[in-house]
C-alpha cells in the first residue's frame, strides 16, 4: 500500500513509535527522528551523534527487515535502477516508509536537476501507483535549488509528491521517451508577458 501523506503527518507518527530508522541518501539533511543515515558520499564526521553507514554498492547494506522504518527524501529520481532501489528498501523495512520526490514541474524548473535527476516521478490516485518514466526536460530550468526552496514555501503540493508506504510499494515503470516532444520556450514566454503587460497599460 502506497498512498499520498506529508511530511508532518510522518513525523508524528515517528513521534508516537520508538522505532529503528533508516535515513538513506540524504547528505546534510538527516531526518531528526533517524537512527541510522547512509550515504554515498562519507558523512561520518558530520553525523557523530548517529550510526552512519556509507552506502558503496547498490545493495544496501542490511539485513531483511533490519528497519522498521525507511526515509528515502529526493533519492529515487538519481538513481541509475529505481526499482532495484525500490525493492530494496522494502526489503529492509519491517514496516513501511516515506518517499519524497519532486514533481515534474519542480523537476524541469531548477538548473541543477537538468543533468542528475534520470527519473519523473508521478502517483496515480485512482490506483495508488508510483508513476516513474525517463525525465524529459519541457523547458530550459530557470531557478536555482536555493529559490525552489522558497517556493516550496508557498507552492509545496504543486512542487513535491510526499507518499507514505506500507508493506508494499505498487508501481509501474515507462522507459518510453514522450513522443514529439514540444519544449517550452523561456524566450516565448518572456514575450507573451511583455505583450500582455504592455497591452494592459494601453
Amino acid at each position: 500500500m502506497i498512498k499520498r501523506s506529508s511530511k508532518n503527518k510522518v513525523e508524528k507518527i515517528l513521534e508516537k513509535n520508538n522505532w529503528l530508522v533508516l535515513d538513506i541518501g540524504c547528505g546534510y539533511t538527516a531526518n531528526k527522528y533517524a537512527n541510522v543515515i547512509c550515504d554515498t558520499q562519507d558523512l561520518k564526521s558530520f553525523y557523530k551523534d548517529k550510526n552512519f553507514v556509507q552506502l558503496n554498492d547498490k545493495k544496501l547494506p542490511f539485513k531483511d527487515n533490519e528497519f522498521d522504518f525507511i526515509i528515502a527524501s529526493h533519492v529515487l529520481e538519481h538513481v541509475e535502477d529505481p526499482i532495484f532501489f525500490l525493492n530494496e528498501i522494502q526489503r529492509v523495512s519491517s514496516k513501511g516508509g516515506y518517499i519524497e520526490v519532486p514533481t515534474k514541474l519542480e523537476d524541469n524548473l531548477v538548473f541543477e536537476n537538468k543533468k542528475d535527476h534520470l527519473w519523473h516521478l508521478d502517483f496515480d490516485d485512482d490506483e495508488n501507483k508510483l508513476l516513474i518514466s525517463k525525465k524529459e526536460n519541457y523547458i530550459e530550468p530557470i531557478l536555482t535549488v536555493s529559490t525552489i526552496k522558497k517556493f516550496q514555501k508557498y507552492f509545496r503540493k504543486s512542487l513535491v509528491i510526499e507518499l507514505y508506504w506500507e508493506g508494499e510499494i505498487n508501481y509501474s515503470l515507462s522507459k518510453d521517451s514522450a513522443n514529439n516532444l514540444e519544449k517550452i520556450s523561456r524566450l516565448s514566454l518572456l514575450r507573451k508577458y511583455i505583450s500582455k503587460k504592455i497591452r494592459s497599460i494601453f
